[in-house]
């Protein structure tokens, strides 16, 4: 697969990641790569740290991609309140979480020149403070942009039984 991105400055937050190429609709661009760790190790090291920056993905119940190690270009592709790509976490047929890998897709087609971005879907619990929307600031620029990486965490659906 040839490479279409490359890292260069952003508008949006420093770094960025932009098509060297045209880029088709549902065409995987990159993989996000870095070191498997589990939820445990990450929380130990960067617990307490909340800088509104991160390169680390959930990959799963156990464990989670830490791009501050090893990760490739995938960890300077920003937010975006309208995203052309989405980063999907593809499970191992073999059931395997420690397999498992997050891949980035184009959402619709994405010309030369233009800079990658998807939602990070940051979730927390509870309303999100000044401060919080301080630290995970979005400038994605976008007509919709909510000013925040961070979305309230969504209800779970509870389940009815018949009576």
């Amino acid at each position: 697969m040839p490479v279409k991105i490359i890292k260069r400055s952003s508008k949006i937050h420093g770094h960025g990641v932009f098509a060297t190429a045209p880029i088709k609709k549902g065409e995987e661009v990159v993989e996000y790569k870095g070191k498997l760790r589990t939820h445990a190790e990450v929380d130990e090291e960067y617990g307490g740290q909340d800088n509104g920056h991160t390169f680390l993905f959930i990959l799963n119940d156990a464990y989670v991609v830490d791009a501050n190690i090893k990760g490739n270009v995938a960890r300077w592709i920003n937010h975006g309140c309208t995203p052309n790509c989405q980063a999907f976490v593809i499970g191992d047929e073999g059931g395997d979480p420690r397999k498992d890998r997050v891949v980035i897709e184009a959402l619709r087609s994405i010309a030369a020149g233009e800079e990658l971005t998807y939602d990070y879907d940051i979730q927390v619990e509870g309303p999100i403070t000044r401060e919080e929307r301080r630290l995970w600031a979005c400038h994605c620029g976008a007509p919709n942009c909510t000013g925040t990486m961070l979305k309230a965490a969504k209800a779970k659906k509870q389940r009815r039984t018949p009576s």
